[in-house]
Formats: structure tokens, C-alpha cells, sequence
């Protein structure tokens, strides 16, 4: 891999980045004026974070089998993708289990 391709993957993973900063930066607002429940927000997150490991998995295997379409660094990004996204829910899942302990270990 030349270096112009190694600083154009470079590049993209740092463009992914800063899109992924500034995500998280903004609070979901529901478009509609209508409030969503926690619940089906957090179903969303983990929907969207299903189907970019299933995108992730499929560029993969039609790169192993040669689809001439699909190059290294598409799949190098979303494996990446893939692999920012779960980190997320799992922090997130360990936010919530840690926040259920406290309420649970108060005193009433």
C-alpha cells in the first residue's frame, strides 16, 4: 500500500472521528416534538450498531472472496466502525448497570 492510500485511509478514520465527537456532543432530539422512552431510543442504538457489523462483516467476506468492488480500506473503516460503535453500547450498558447498583445499594 502506498503512502498516499495509507494517508487517505488515515484521513477517513480521522473524518469518522470527529463525526463520532460531534455525535456524541448533541443530545437526540426526536423530530417530530414528540418524546421517545429511553427504552426505544436505546433499541435504536443497538439496532444501528447490529447493522454496521453486519455491513462490516459482509464487505469483509466479499473481499476474502475477491469482489474487486470492495477494497482493503472499505473494510478496514467499517470494521472500525463496527468496532467504535459496540465499545459505545458497551459503555453504555456498563453506565446503566452502574447507576442501577447506587439507586439499588441506598437506604429507603
Amino acid at each position: 500500500m502506498s503512502d498516499m492510500q495509507i494517508n487517505a485511509v488515515l484521513g477517513q478514520i480521522r473524518a469518522l472521528r470527529e463525526q463520532i465527537d460531534h455525535a456524541a456532543v448533541k443530545a437526540p432530539t426526536p423530530s417530530d416534538g414528540a418524546k421517545e422512552s429511553f427504552g426505544a431510543v436505546l433499541g435504536q442504538f443497538v439496532s444501528q450498531v447490529n447493522e454496521a457489523q453486519a455491513a462490516s462483516t459482509d464487505l469483509a467476506a466479499r473481499f476474502e472472496q475477491g469482489d474487486e468492488k470492495v477494497s482493503l480500506a472499505q473494510v478496514m473503516v467499517a470494521s472500525q466502525k463496527s468496532s467504535v460503535s459496540l465499545q459505545a453500547v458497551v459503555q453504555v450498558r456498563n453506565k446503566l448497570l452502574s447507576a442501577y447498583q447506587d439507586v439499588m445499594n441506598m437506604q429507603i
